[in-house]
């Protein structure tokens, strides 16, 4: 358990948050859990407070007497501008302002390997090259990204940004072989961000301890994250049955894989 007095956990009635919430483990003395639906089954040391990301004053009420953030929040994939706008840009910028009010120490903030999409599998990068977002999606990602610096310069709020890769029970196809990482590598994951002495700042990448990678991911290290699955054990059952896919195919040539296949949301919607 972390030392922090109340954490609050936001989009925590999805796919990560329920996981979190289902391993028992304790990000905090006590843990306020939000998100648009409310949660059920809380344990103990849980509070449910369900809001809308985009409702300044609800959101701050959620913060207030938190001295610390998971925000795993608002939209999860491609969208319409305005709910991207309002769930992941307003809703990044109302968590991190809050959190300036009301004096929270540290945020883990769930970005995506979206804000990287358009780097070529061939690629091997880390945490500090420039943003190439693939999707409306991912440029929401790179803004709190930039937000997250922003507060941490002017303010001293404390961030760790993680570029989640393909956080599922298991890997499903060839580039989830790269990008797989396990909830209990997650729950790890995210408990480092929370217990190390200091982060400043600091992007890392969410994968598993796989034998292929896109990311050099030092900067998790330094955190004291040792990923624990691989999605090898799965690699001879997906590529026998799975196509290996045409390579200049967008969602072959580049990280962020169907994403930059797609067309762009407005023009197809």
């Amino acid at each position: 358990m972390t030392d922090y007095q109340k954490t609050l956990v936001t989009g925590a009635a999805g796919r990560i948050g329920t996981a979190l919430r289902a391993s028992g483990t304790r990000l905090g003395r006590s843990v306020r859990l939000s998100d648009l639906t409310p949660c059920a089954d809380l344990a103990q040391h849980e509070e449910d407070m369900p809001l809308d990301l985009a409702d300044f004053d609800r959101v701050s009420a959620a913060v207030e007497g938190c001295d610390a953030i998971v925000h795993l929040g608002g939209l999860s994939l491609e969208g319409p501008w305005r709910t991207v706008l309002d769930s992941n840009i307003t809703g990044g910028y109302n968590i991190y302002e809050a959190a300036r009010r009301h004096g929270v120490k540290r945020i883990v903030y769930a970005s995506s390997v979206h804000a990287i999409g358009y780097y070529e599998r061939t690629e091997t990068i880390d945490g500090t090259v420039p943003t190439r977002p693939d999707s409306l999606y991912g440029v929401s990602k790179t803004f709190v990204e930039n937000l997250a610096r922003y507060y941490h310069d002017k303010f001293g709020i404390e961030s760790v940004c993680l570029r989640i890769g393909s956080c599922f029970p298991e890997p499903t196809d060839r580039r989830h072989l790269i990008t797989w990482l396990s909830f209990r590598d997650c729950r790890q994951l995210i408990e480092k961000c929370l217990t190390a002495p200091r982060v400043g700042f600091m992007v890392a990448y969410g994968m598993s301890n796989n034998s292929e990678a896109f990311w050099d991911n030092r900067t998790a290290a330094v955190l004291g994250y040792r990923p624990q699955d691989s999605a090898d054990a799965y690699r001879a059952e997906i590529l026998a049955r799975t196509p290996q896919g045409d390579p200049n195919d967008p969602a072959v040539r580049y990280q962020g894989g169907s994403f930059c296949a797609a067309g762009h949301f407005e023009d197809e919607h």
